[in-house]
C-alpha cells in the first residue's frame, strides 16, 4: 500500500511566477499544529529581517520572523526549507499559506491570528467601550481591561508612551481613529500607525496584556526628522504639541475652525489685550496691575490647543522644618491667569488674558521646568484640582 501524500492538492497548477495558487479549505492542514501563538507579535515595524524591506512581507508563524516574498528564490522560501517552518501569513493581505508549496489555506482557526494583526471593531462595539468593562485573557489566561493596557518602553520613549496613554482615552478622538480605514484613504503613515495602535490597545482579543509602540515611534521619529526618537529623551509637550498640529495637517487641516478633528476636540481661543508699559516712565512708578485707559490697548484673539499654566516660584530659602514641605496650590489659583483681570509683564508689555471659546476637551500644560545660565530648574509645587466639574466661570 503506498503512503498517503502529505497534502491533497486541488484541481489547479502554481503557475511559475507564484501570482496564482491553489486554494485549501476546510479544518486538517497537516502544518497549521506547528502554529506558536506564543511567539507572534505583529507590533514592529514590518520589514524583512534579512533585507530590511517593506515590501511584500510575510511572517512565519511558528518563530514569528518576518521575511520577504513566497517565490523560490525569497529569504521566506529559503526559510521554510532551511528550518522547516511551514506556515506563512502576508502581512497586508492577511492570506496564509503554506511553503515552500506555496498554497494558500483558508481555515477558521487562523482567524484569531488575522484579528490580533488588525484589529478591528464596529461602530455598536465603539459605543460600548466606555459602559462595558468586561475583562480579557491573553493567551498565559492573564486578565486585562482593553484600553488599559501597558506601552512598552523600547528604550527612551516613556515621554512619547503617556501622551498615547492620554490621547486614547478621549472618547471622540478614540472613536474616531478606531472606526476610520485610513490605509484606504491614503492617509500619512503616522496617522495609519497611530489608528493601528489605538485599536490594537482596545483590542478585546488581544495575545498579550501590553502593546509595543514600535512602529509608530518608528515613523515619530522619521516624520520629525529624528526631532524625536525612541533612544532619547524628550520634553512631552513638546512632543504633544508636534504631534497634534502634524495630525491635524495630515488629516487635511487647515487655518479654520473645526478643520479636522484635531481642532474639532482641543481648539479654544482666548484674547490677548496688550499695552506698552511705556520707556519714559521711571520704573518705580509704573503700575502693573492696572491698563491705562487712556492709551491704546492692543487685542488680539488667539487659538490655542492647549493653555500654558504658571507655577507661583517655589522659596528659595528654607530652614531645616521647611525643607520637607512640598509648597501646594489649588488649580483655581493659576487658572486666574485667564480670568481678564489680572494683568502679567513681559517684554516690556503688559498683558491680559481672557478665554473667549472653551474647546470640547482643555489640555493644560503646568510649566515645570525653567532653564537658567547652568541648569534646569523643577519647581516642584503640587497642584490640586478636582477630579471632575472644574469650575471655568472665571475665566469666560
Amino acid at each position: 500500500m503506498e503512503p498517503q501524500a502529505k497534502k491533497p492538492r486541488l484541481d489547479g497548477t502554481i503557475s511559475d511566477a507564484g501570482n496564482s495558487a491553489s486554494k485549501v479549505e476546510g479544518p486538517g492542514d497537516l502544518y497549521l499544529d506547528t502554529i506558536n501563538r506564543h511567539m507572534l507579535d505583529f507590533d514592529f515595524e514590518k520589514v524583512c529581517s534579512v533585507s530590511l524591506s517593506h515590501l511584500n512581507v510575510y511572517a512565519c508563524l511558528v518563530c514569528g520572523k518576518y521575511y520577504q516574498g513566497r517565490g523560490k528564490s525569497s529569504h521566506a522560501y529559503f526559510h521554510s526549507i532551511h528550518k522547516d517552518h511551514h506556515v506563512f501569513i502576508n502581512l497586508h493581505t492577511l492570506k496564509v499559506y503554506i511553503l515552500p508549496d506555496g498554497y494558500e489555506v483558508q481555515d477558521p482557526s487562523l482567524d484569531d491570528i488575522k484579528y490580533v494583526l488588525n484589529p478591528t471593531l464596529t461602530k455598536e462595539q465603539v459605543n460600548q467601550l466606555d459602559t462595558n468593562l468586561k475583562s480579557s485573557y491573553d493567551l498565559n489566561n492573564k486578565k486585562y481591561l482593553p484600553g488599559f493596557v501597558g506601552l512598552n518602553n523600547v528604550k527612551a520613549n516613556d515621554y512619547v508612551n503617556v501622551i498615547i496613554q492620554a490621547m486614547i482615552h478621549i472618547p471622540p478622538l478614540r472613536d474616531y481613529f478606531i472606526l476610520q480605514d485610513f490605509e484606504s484613504q491614503g492617509k500619512s503613515q503616522l496617522v495609519t500607525r497611530f489608528g493601528a495602535l489605538v485599536r490594537k490597545m482596545w483590542n478585546p482579543q488581544a495575545f498579550k496584556g501590553q502593546v509595543s509602540p514600535h512602529e509608530l515611534l518608528q515613523e515619530i521619529s522619521s516624520a520629525s526628522q529624528k526631532r524625536f526618537r525612541l533612544t532619547e529623551q524628550s520634553n512631552a509637550i513638546d512632543f504633544l504639541s508636534w504631534f497634534l498640529n502634524t495630525l491635524h495637517k495630515d488629516l487635511g487641516g487647515t487655518r479654520k475652525r473645526n478643520s479636522s478633528v484635531i481642532y474639532r476636540i482641543f481648539q479654544g481661543e482666548v484674547q490677548v489685550e496688550s499695552q506698552d508699559v511705556g520707556p519714559n516712565i521711571p520704573s518705580e512708578e509704573k503700575e502693573i496691575t492696572l491698563f491705562d485707559e487712556d492709551r491704546e490697548i492692543a487685542k488680539n484673539n488667539v487659538p490655542f490647543l492647549f493653555l500654558a499654566l504658571d507655577l507661583p516660584p517655589a522659596p528659595l530659602y528654607q530652614d531645616e522644618a521647611e525643607k520637607d514641605i512640598i509648597p501646594q496650590v489649588p488649580l483655581t489659583t493659576i487658572l486666574s491667569k485667564y480670568d481678564g483681570i489680572k494683568i502679567q509683564e513681559t517684554a516690556n508689555k503688559k498683558n491680559r488674558y481672557h478665554i473667549t471659546r472653551l474647546p470640547e476637551y482643555l489640555i493644560f500644560h503646568i510649566k515645570r521646568f525653567n532653564k537658567n545660565n547652568w541648569t534646569l530648574e523643577k519647581n516642584p509645587t503640587i497642584v490640586n484640582f478636582p477630579i471632575q466639574n472644574v469650575d471655568m466661570a472665571n475665566c469666560k
